[in-house]
């Protein structure tokens, strides 16, 4: 095995390690018997059942439809899995994903270092309540199914699951998780194998090599043990990890999973996606609307339109826009300055802001607040938004841009703090989260353009294709302003911010803050959303501190992406208000 600058730590060995030998050390064992029958393994989200344990078809199908409410259970190695499917095909189906397969016994494992993150094992010495928390987390993050409560310190010192996690350097931020099973200590299994299971990366994180850095810690983990193979098994679909994984060496083989129909995995085996032309921002309503039995009608997949029906009532929705929002509401949140309007007249905090129709009154705004914003009067998304401006120069430049967008632009007193997008349904809260705007790590060896590329891709397949760093004159002004060019090598372990503004579309990052509202910006919030008279709205907030009452609201969305903050409920609070009689209780 070649290891070349192994970063991994275990936190049940104080010495950093030069290889994954010490990994392998497994508690005295006898010699390998016969195979254990009907074998089982708990991995929190659901069972792994061996199929080939068991004794006859008969009694596996019936060790399927055993499966637990709330969650997925697989079977693997069957040897004849369209018998056990028709043996009970109301509950059980074959499962729509292939089986890869890494041999590890001559495989030559190129580990390198990764400047900003780690990967260790999770072990009893951690702090497993807040990791289990983080991993699912990220599991519902990635639309999987999370581990049950304490599962992590039940599994303590159990040496046939292995979890690894990838954490930063700088923050011990969890970035990405994966879980191993050893066939051998489940089972007994005379071919020594072992399996790769819910392998999942934050969408947020900045970043690259995560998902292929825990890979190939767990593929080395088990070469440690002696292991001569490691499976996996992915959506047929799921083109990118199909991708990353036969790169990483992988091979298909000709093994297949059957599963139980339940809620989870309704998708799977219903039939094609009368859905998938939604976006990710329409799509999760309509999912949450079908979970509750609500009729759904496309009316215009391209523009987010759809209808929801129950009983004698009928809601026309786009995205989150839906008829319950008047039109004078929404009318107040799509120009900026009626929406300061409606907000400053009940004492709440905003900008100071003036139309930039005056050249004069602009430079005299500048001189007294010294940094200003310019935007579009209306508009969404960013477009034509610059931030942090501090010359007469570059204002007029950006108003002329802005006019690109709307005829009438605004020039803003900048608030420094952290942008905080706050979600208010039903005049409640229900989702708060800090918004980062795009930013590149560097790896001393490519170039800020190409690293822009390739974080935009990850940021785009994190989101359905809606978020990407667009390489424009804003871009490019806040590169320029740090002293490079998109031909700069950035140094290793260096993160540029190449935005200043923080929206999703635009390639920020959004990161769940909802326990940490201070109560008296929840308030606001809350008393915002009543002024405007408005039932579902997104609030952007700069606030300096998030555990402080000092704040400014920077503008409202009557369309916030509901998405954009799993795995906070916004999609079920939204459901509700529409359909109130619909409300599933936990």
């Amino acid at each position: 095995m070649t290891v070349k600058a192994l970063r991994i730590e275990n936190p049940l060995d104080p010495v950093r390690m030069a290889t994954l030998k010490h990994w392998g050390d497994l508690p005295a064992h006898t010699a390998l018997e016969d195979m254990r029958s009907e074998a089982t393994v708990d991995c929190g989200w659901g069972r792994l059942i061996f199929g080939q344990t068991f004794r006859s078809p008969e009694r596996l199908a019936r060790e399927i439809c055993r499966e637990a409410p709330g969650r997925r259970d697989v079977a693997l190695y069957i040897r004849d899995p369209h018998v056990v499917v028709s043996l009970d095909p109301q509950k059980l189906f074959l499962d729509p994903s292939h089986t890869f397969r890494l041999p590890l016994r001559d495989v030559n494992l190129d580990i390198s270092a990764d400047r900003g993150w780690r990967i260790r094992q999770i072990a009893k010495g951690a702090d497993l309540d807040h990791d289990e928390a983080v991993i699912n987390r990220l599991y519902q993050m990635r639309g999987m199914v999370p581990v049950h409560e304490g599962f992590l310190a039940h599994n303590r010192g159990n040496s046939m699951i292995a979890i690894l996690v990838a954490e930063a350097d700088d923050s011990g931020e969890i970035l990405g998780v994966v879980t191993g099973v050893d066939h051998v200590l489940a089972f007994n299994d005379p071919d020594q194998g072992a399996s790769l299971w819910s392998l999942a990366v934050d969408p947020q994180c900045l970043y690259p090599g995560i998902g292929a850095g825990l890979v190939k810690a767990l593929a080395a983990f088990f070469q440690a043990r002696q292991r001569t193979y490691l499976d996996l098994s992915v959506m047929h679909d799921n083109v990118e990890a199909i991708a990353l994984y036969r790169k990483l060496g992988f091979q298909r083989v000709p093994v297949y999973c059957v599963k139980h129909k339940n809620p989870i995995n309704e998708k799977l085996f219903v039939g094609p996606d009368r859905y998938s032309d939604l976006n990710i921002y329409a799509r999760i309503i309509v999912d949450e609307a079908r979970r509750r039995g609500i009729a759904v009608d496309i009316l215009d997949a391209q523009h987010g339109y759809f209808r929801l029906s129950r009983g004698g009532r009928s809601i026309t929705c786009r995205e989150s826009l839906c008829e319950l929002t008047s039109a004078i509401a929404m009318s107040r949140c799509d120009d900026k300055r009626v929406t300061r309007n409606v907000l400053t007249a009940p004492g709440i905090r905003m900008p100071a802001q003036i139309l930039a129709d005056d050249a004069e009154a602009v430079r005299d705004f500048l001189a007294r607040y010294q940094r200003v914003v310019v935007k579009p009067a209306r508009g969404e998304q960013g477009h034509g938004v610059q931030v942090d401006l501090r010359t007469p120069d570059t204002v007029e430049a950006a108003i002329t841009n802005a006019r690109r967008f709307c005829d009438d632009v605004i020039i803003e007193e900048m608030v420094e703090g952290e942008d905080l997008r706050i979600i208010v349904i039903g005049y409640q809260i229900v989702a708060a989260a800090t918004r980062r705007p795009a930013e590149i790590t560097g790896d001393g060896r490519q170039n800020i353009r190409t690293l822009i590329e390739k974080q935009s891709r990850r940021r785009q397949a994190a989101t359905g294709g809606e978020s990407h760093i667009p390489l424009d004159t804003e871009t490019l002004r806040c590169i320029e302003a740090a002293g490079y060019t998109l031909d700069s090598v950035l140094p290793a372990g260096q993160r540029l911010r190449v935005r200043k503004t923080a929206n999703l579309h635009t390639g920020g990052t959004i990161h769940d803050v909802t326990d940490q509202v201070h109560p008296q910006v929840r308030e606001v919030a809350e008393q915002a959303a009543r002024a405007l008279e408005i039932p579902v709205v997104g609030f952007d907030f700069m606030v300096p501190d998030l555990a402080g009452e000092d704040y400014a609201i920077i503008e409202a969305n009557e369309r916030p992406g509901l998405a954009n903050h799993e795995p906070q409920p916004t999609a079920q609070r939204f459901v509700d208000l529409l359909f109130p009689h619909s409300r599933m209780e936990p």
